[in-house]
């Protein structure tokens, strides 16, 4: 078993945006390892902060420079400015700052550690990965970008000897990671903010496979493959699946492994799951059995239930137009009498580069509603004409004559769909802000 060790053990750390699926899952392993952890975020009802709290680590709502303790170093991501007050009061008082990636990458450290990348599926392949190894007796730590659902959590610290963590390439910090595994789920240009063109994307993912010290997990493509280096042992993965209502079947090296969570991408995400596992020593039939009751990982294809007009709800974080089109097509695997998209797109920048592309990807649903853009850490002011509207014309446009409507805001939104709702339809919202409330409003109600 592992126990705490310098320089964690009474280690004083604080995290601004506590409340984040990366940040919370760092103090819950801080936490694990000895660490005081106190934390703030810019609003209550994270959904995360119940497993803090349970710890006795309280979140600060709002942020300020005295929440910021004597001492402490200061944890922030990439999506809090220079000027947060509580960063500029820990300036003052020359404390330490240490962006997350750092701090992950000091745990990586500490275990051999599987880290998944890739611009789809990252947090699905690590859930499952964790999944895995828990059924298999290996009870590894974890930092996973959201609720893995057979735990619970988005992180813990475990008792065996491998750590799974997922290696987010949109900043770059991957790169600050030490892996002994990489995995490679796929690479497309999405982060547009960081990266010029999908050459710089592959050569990110280049340096990152080139982090691993023992093998790279990759899809078996070739200009995939081409990125991993000459040396390094290369476990391919790839799945041809046969899609059942709600989940699919494939063999891999002679073992059937069958799902409950729908779509071909669900499949290889397996995949690559299952070949990192073997890595670890873990049995491959064990571990593909473990996964056919896998249900998920939180707002990744998650179903929230059922209006009180007899539609179902699922939500799905899909907030890339590849990743809008796979979680629609496996929907469609569920054979609903109607399926109702929506989506809300996530950041000015994304939904100016790409609103064409994610019109043709929403012409899957038979209706399409689509929300103003959640802006994140972006600014509308920067964006001139850019809003949810240019999805929605691209929707239409690709619709061949569907129903697409531009409803800026939920209240909007939840009025038409309710009006509209019939026994038997389903109902998807998509995407990285908050547009799950309001799927759960639909259920609630």
């Amino acid at each position: 078993m592992f126990r705490a060790v310098d320089p964690w053990a009474g280690r004083r750390l604080h995290f601004v945006g506590i409340g984040g699926a990366g940040m919370s899952g760092l103090a819950l392993v801080a936490h694990a390892l000895g660490a005081g952890v106190t934390g703030s975020d810019r609003a209550a009802g994270s959904p995360y902060a119940g497993s803090l709290r349970a710890l006795g680590i309280e979140p600060r709502t709002g942020h300020d420079g005295a929440n910021v303790p004597d001492g402490a170093d200061v944890v922030v991501s990439s999506a809090i400015p220079p000027e947060n007050p509580e960063r500029a009061a820990a300036r003052e008082r020359g404390l330490r700052e240490l962006h997350r990636a750092d701090l992950l990458g000091e745990l990586t450290r500490l275990r051999p550690t599987i880290a998944v990348t890739g611009t789809h599926g990252k947090t699905t392949t690590s859930s499952m990965l964790v999944h895995a190894l828990r059924a298999c007796g290996m009870d590894p730590g974890y930092l996973v970008g959201s609720n893995v659902r057979s735990t619970g959590k988005n992180a813990g610290w475990g008792t065996g000897k491998w750590l799974v963590v997922e290696a987010d390439e949109s900043d770059r910090s991957l790169l600050k990671l030490a892996p002994a595994i990489a995995v490679l789920t796929n690479a497309e240009l999405d982060h547009h903010t960081t990266y010029a063109s999908q050459r710089d994307v592959d050569e990110t993912f280049r340096a990152f496979l080139a982090l691993a010290d023992r093998a790279a997990v990759v899809w078996d493509r070739p200009h995939l493959l081409a990125l991993a280096p000459d040396g390094l042992e290369l476990v391919p993965f790839d799945a041809a699946p046969v899609l059942t209502p709600g989940g699919s079947r494939f063999t891999l090296d002679g073992v059937e492994v069958e799902l409950t969570v729908p779509g071909t991408h669900n499949a290889l995400n397996a995949a690559a799951a299952l070949g990192a596992a073997r890595l670890t020593g873990a049995d491959l039939a064990a571990a593909a059995a473990a996964l056919r009751d896998f249900q998920g990982a939180g707002r990744r294809f998650e179903r929230l239930g059922a209006t009180p007009e007899g539609a179902e709800v699922v939500d799905d974080y899909a907030h890339h137009p590849t990743e809008v089109a796979a979680a629609l097509e496996a929907a469609r695997t569920l054979a609903h009498r109607r399926l109702i998209a929506i989506f809300q797109p996530h950041l000015y920048s994304r939904t100016a580069r790409q609103a064409t592309e994610f019109g043709a990807a929403l012409a899957g649903a038979d209706e399409v509603v689509v929300l103003d853009v959640y802006a994140a850490r972006e600014r509308r002011e920067d964006f001139p004409g850019v809003s949810g509207l240019l999805v929605a014309q691209a929707a239409a446009d690709a619709g061949a004559g569907r129903r697409v409507a531009w409803l800026p805001t939920f209240a909007q939104a939840e009025a038409l769909v309710r009006a509209r709702l019939r026994p038997g339809d389903l109902v998807m919202t998509l995407g990285a802000g908050d547009v799950d409330t309001l799927g759960r409003s639909l259920v609630e109600r």
